[in-house]
């Protein structure tokens, strides 16, 4: 029994100190923002992906492609605009001639083939466009022309939008919003944090940025949150506090039946269990908290609720709705 903890939280050192080491490469280059980093960080140590939401010049494209310097993996971007077609996102088969004179069908390969993808402004592009990307964010997979093809693991999309300027773009449906483990909302930097933002990129210099971890790394650390235990008690408060998002449900409370149309699907359940875990190994435990489950329940379900149309007309916000659900649901069912 020894050894096998013994080696269980040797993992978990080597888990914490590949992470700092990220975190702290990042830091280079983005000022404050500590929660939208450990935010994104978290979706890809449980194998999912991220909607980064703020108005423009925060910093949100500057985080992601910092990232992708940060981790050997392959990495593209893609700018959505109203006119970008599905295949210009998966690739098409086109007619290539062969050393020996022949022509035939060869499939061509579009950015999506890579294992960090930018996805910028996101909410510009068509529905059509949108949904192109359904199957590659839930399943890791390209269909096309009849065939199917294994996108190289790990696979993250990291997506962008702009909650303003709303002319012109198609707001994300909630099959894809659904994909997206968090929403991270990226707000104004302090007062001190914009001070070392003008110091830092007015002096000419440019940060060092290395590479300090790789895919199989990435892969280990997914795995070793897996391994974290999630006890019946806080398992149920998890499952609960996803119920609590459906109205006039019996774990309903008063702002979900008189603000919320539909409420979360069960991969807000497992969204919470996975970023609960990361935040257990990340605090030093080998078990989740209640406090680790609050910690993630914002980012987690607030592009899974559907707020009605009275929520609209009083400018009521998910996070408010969400923010009562967890005053109101107790840890321990009654």
């Amino acid at each position: 029994m020894s050894s096998v903890s013994d080696s269980t939280q040797q993992k978990a050192d080597d888990f914490r100190q590949r992470y700092e080491s990220v975190r702290e490469m990042i830091g280079r280059v983005i000022v404050g923002h500590d929660e939208i980093v450990q935010g994104v960080l978290t979706a890809m140590l449980c194998g999912g992906h991220c909607l980064l939401e703020g108005v423009p010049g925060l910093g949100k494209t500057m985080l992601v492609r910092t990232l992708s310097e940060v981790l050997d993996l392959d990495f593209n971007r893609i700018q959505f605009t109203p006119d970008l077609m599905p295949a210009d996102i998966l690739g098409t088969n086109m007619i290539v001639e062969s050393d020996q004179g022949h022509r035939e069908f060869q499939f061509q390969r579009g950015p999506v083939f890579t294992q960090i993808l930018l996805a910028d402004e996101i909410n510009r592009a068509t529905p059509k466009t949108q949904s192109a990307m359904l199957e590659t964010m839930q399943e890791g997979t390209v269909t096309a022309g009849g065939s199917r093809y294994e996108l190289q693991k790990p696979f993250f999309v990291l997506a962008t939008q702009n909650p303003i300027e709303q002319e012109g773009t198609y707001p994300l449906p909630e099959a894809q919003l659904d994909r997206f483990l968090f929403k991270l909302v990226v707000g104004y930097s302090s007062r001190e944090d914009l001070n070392e933002i003008v110091e830092r990129t007015t002096r000419g210099e440019k940060p060092v940025i290395e590479k300090v971890i790789d895919g199989e790394a990435i892969r280990g650390m997914q795995a070793m949150v897996r391994e974290v235990v999630l006890t019946p008690p806080i398992r149920d408060y998890l499952v609960r506090l996803t119920l609590a998002t459906h109205p006039d449900g019996p774990h309903s409370v008063d702002a979900t039946n008189q603000f919320v149309r539909w409420g979360s699907s069960p991969r807000g359940a497992q969204t919470l269990a996975l970023a609960a875990k990361v935040r257990a190994v990340l605090a030093g435990r080998f078990n989740v908290s209640f406090e680790d489950v609050r910690r993630v329940y914002l980012p987690t379900m607030r592009h899974r609720v559907l707020l009605n149309f009275e929520a609209q007309a009083e400018g009521i916000e998910a996070d408010k709705v969400l923010l009562d659900i967890l005053e109101k649901v107790k840890e321990s069912a009654d």
